[in-house]
């Protein structure tokens, strides 16, 4: 399509899961003319994750969309100061102030906040407790998917969780943010007022921490907005 050619969205996945959780948004954003590439971080650190996702960024064609879920929001806050970020959408994620990491944002959860199963460390590596994945991370994903999603799991490394955001990029970027209201992993709450924050566009859409699975649709209409947005800029 001529409106978005050479239009192209880079997609930052967070813990505990990959990349391949976004084919849904991906075969949407390719079948309307998108450029995407898929991160495929490997979450032990936030120095390493920022590299990854800036080499992806170079091998990205002309000015990029980049979009984080969840930690990945991290990864973006910080590797979308890089010059061919032209802005940042948030999924369900932590948009991270300087000195900021998952480990500050989640420290003093509010009374009554859902407290997601996250196991004790093993060599320094977070997992969730794969009987309680499906309810409090994919609540909206079809059961035998969620259950492959448990099963399959990326190990989650403390450093990655401690890694503090420098100079985020929604101070410099025009930024978007999809709050999913029924989340179980960060409380809806909480992503208002990061959303606020970061003064994001903000849409609001029913749906678990897995929104970009479950309704990705959704989720690629709001990066459709971003690339229309920064050409207004």
């Amino acid at each position: 399509m001529t409106e978005t050619s050479g239009k192209s969205v880079a997609l930052v996945h967070g813990g505990f899961v990959d990349g391949s959780g976004w084919n849904g948004v991906y075969q949407i954003l390719r079948k309307d003319g998108y450029d995407v590439t898929i991160v495929q971080n490997p979450t032990t650190s936030l120095g390493d994750d920022v590299a990854v996702t800036r080499r992806a960024i170079a091998s990205a064609p002309g000015k990029v969309i980049l979009v984080g879920h969840s930690y990945g929001g991290v990864v973006v806050s910080e590797a979308g100061t890089d010059p061919k970020v032209a802005g940042v959408v948030f999924i369900a994620a932590f948009a991270a102030d300087a000195g900021e990491s998952v480990s500050t944002l989640i420290a003093n959860p509010p009374p009554g906040a859902c407290v997601p199963p996250i196991l004790p460390p093993v060599d320094g590596f977070l997992m969730l407790d794969r009987e309680q994945f499906a309810a409090a991370f994919a609540a909206d994903v079809r059961p035998s998917l969620a259950s492959f999603m448990a099963d399959s799991q990326v190990p989650w490394g403390v450093a990655a969780l401690e890694g503090k955001v420098t100079a985020p990029a929604w101070k410099v970027k025009p930024s978007w943010y999809l709050v999913a209201t029924d989340d179980k992993m960060i409380p809806p709450p909480a992503q208002r007022r990061m959303a606020t924050r970061a003064k994001a566009i903000t849409v609001e859409v029913p749906g678990s921490h897995a929104v970009y699975v479950s309704d990705p649709v959704a989720v690629a209409g709001l990066i459709k907005q971003a690339v229309a947005g920064v050409d207004n800029h």
